[in-house]
C-alpha cells in the first residue's frame, strides 16, 4: 500500500513524501523487530549489544560498543545491566584504571544468537519481495540521505 493510502495524505514534496514514508516504513519495521525479539526474552539493542560483541571476538570496552550501537542510548549500562543478570555477557574492569569497564559475550549469549540466526532464516523479519540488486539500491539511498545532512 503507498504511503499517501497508508496515511491519507498529500504531500508538498516529493522529499516530504520520503521522509514520512522513511519514518513510517522505520517504525513499522522496528515493530516486527521488537515482537520478533520478544520470543527470545530482548530488546533489539539488547540484541544489537550482542552483536556487537560476538563480532569483537574478545572483550572490549563499554565506549567502543556504545560507539557501534545503531540505536544511541543513554541507558545502554541498564541494557547491559539486564544481560548481565541474563548471563549473556560478563562486565569486568580494567587493572589500570578501574573507571574502564570491559564487556565480553558469554557462551550463553553465543548460544542464544545462533539459536537467533537460525529463526531469522526462517522468518520473514525482512520483506521478501526486494531482490538482492533492489536491496542494495535501497540501502545505497540511504546512505545518500544520511550524507546529504
Amino acid at each position: 500500500m503507498k504511503i499517501d493510502d497508508v496515511i491519507q495524505t498529500t504531500f508538498k514534496s516529493p522529499q516530504q513524501k520520503a521522509l514520512v514514508n522513511i519514518r513510517y516504513t522505520s517504525n513499522y519495521l522496528n515493530n516486527i523487530q521488537n515482537n520478533f525479539m520478544s520470543d527470545f526474552d530482548l530488546s533489539m539493542p539488547q540484541f544489537n549489544i550482542l552483536r556487537i560483541l560476538r563480532g569483537a571476538k574478545k572483550e572490549i570496552n563499554v565506549n567502543t560498543v556504545k560507539a557501534k550501537m545503531i540505536d544511541k542510548s543513554p541507558n545502554t549500562t541498564r541494557l547491559m545491566d539486564k544481560l548481565v543478570s541474563k548471563g549473556l555477557i560478563k562486565r569486568s574492569h580494567c587493572e589500570e584504571d578501574r573507571r574502564v569497564v570491559y564487556i565480553e559475550i558469554t557462551k550463553s549469549g553465543l548460544k542464544l544468537l545462533d539459536q537467533i540466526d537460525h529463526k531469522i532464516n526462517e522468518s520473514t523479519i525482512f520483506p521478501d519481495n526486494l531482490s538482492d540488486d533492489e536491496a542494495e539500491l535501497l540501502s545505497s539511498l540511504l546512505d545518500k540521505v544520511r550524507e546529504g545532512l
